[in-house]
């Protein structure tokens, strides 16, 4: 399935009448070499259970499913919901919630999906975080993961280069500031896993 050709993508918007929202930083990858570079790089094994911020129409989403036990994806746009009932039908280990992830307590939902995976005697091997991240709100997201404790193994997502070069920022340079003391400050490393486009792992 090619969710990320540029057709298939103008089809689906064509059928329910979908308009990318600016306010929301809407923005759908179409490079495989990207979405590649992001599964590859967030390691997904077949005990992972994956969470996925912003789905879109669900490119990302179907690549990890491959992959992984369990996938949750998070996504705020409404309009988007029934799209990822149809481009994701045919994954019987997809969950798509509709909520903001800016206000999404995603402890509790890596605690409740652990207890269930447990319970059914198959408990997850590792937490993985993935996403295309909108410009506006990229570090809002990255701060919440942080200051929350997010119990997650890695952050693999995509973010505008200017960013990650913030988040890999040392003390002195024109680039640091809040995002580069608080990657270390929170235990974590960053280290861009494609280029231009950076991830946060």
């Amino acid at each position: 399935m090619k969710l990320y050709a540029p057709s298939h993508i103008r089809e689906i918007r064509e059928k329910y009448g979908f308009r990318l929202t600016k306010s929301l930083g809407q923005n759908f990858l179409t490079d495989k070499n990207i979405i590649d570079d992001i599964i590859d790089g967030a390691a997904i094994g077949a005990q992972d259970l994956v969470i996925e911020i912003g789905p879109g129409i669900g490119v990302l989403t179907w690549e990890a499913a491959q992959l992984a036990q369990k996938v949750i994806a998070v996504e705020i746009d409404k309009n988007l919901i029934p799209i990822l009932a149809e481009t994701l039908r045919e994954a019987d280990n997809i969950e798509v919630i509709n909520q903001d992830i800016l206000k999404t307590d995603i402890n509790t939902l890596i605690e409740r999906e652990k207890a269930e995976a447990e319970a059914a005697g198959r408990p997850y091997a590792h937490v993985r975080i993935i996403g295309n991240l909108p410009y506006y709100i990229t570090t809002p997201i990255i701060m919440k993961l942080l200051e929350d404790g997010v119990e997650a193994d890695s952050m693999t997502v995509m973010m505008q280069k200017e960013v990650a070069d913030r988040m890999r920022a040392h003390p002195g340079t024109k680039a640091y500031g809040a995002l580069s003391v608080a990657v270390p400050q929170y235990c974590a490393e960053a280290q861009v896993v494609h280029g231009p486009a950076s991830f946060f792992v």
